[in-house]
């Protein structure tokens, strides 16, 4: 008989809402998903001004409340995906995504896309571990 698997939708009043049919994020047993996340400011539903830069500091502030919700932080953070609008504005997310992930940094992969959602320039999604993390 297959172990039991235990899946627990993360969703908080601090972080947008979705806007489409998927949950901020979801955890299973320790692996915590995190939908992406764009520059919107949460109470207004709308993206922040300043381009690039100012759009990845709200999208990882944004993050921090759903880490904060499931009971982590940004250490806790293995894997990112960075979607960029113009590939050209990697140096300056490069400049504020570091304030957020200073030691340990998670693995990472970066696109320049089409399009995101909203006219969006800067879409972040994450994969975090839940619990106590040891370092080898």
């Amino acid at each position: 008989m297959a172990s039991k698997v235990i899946r627990k939708i993360i969703s908080t009043n601090k972080a947008p809402g979705a806007v489409g049919p998927y949950s901020q994020a979801v955890q299973v047993n320790e692996t915590l998903y995190i939908s992406g996340q764009i520059g919107f400011e949460p109470s207004t539903m709308q993206i922040v001004p300043g381009g690039a830069a100012a759009e990845t500091d709200q999208c990882l502030k944004n993050m921090g409340q759903i880490l904060e919700a499931a009971g982590v932080d940004y250490k806790n953070v293995v894997k990112t995906t960075v979607l960029l609008k113009d590939i050209n504005e990697y140096g300056a997310v490069n400049d504020v995504y570091i304030k957020y992930f200073t030691d340990k940094k998670p693995a990472r992969a970066a696109f320049q896309v089409a399009a995101l959602p909203k006219g969006a320039n800067v879409e972040i999604e994450a994969i975090a571990v839940v619990g106590d993390i040891t370092d080898a």
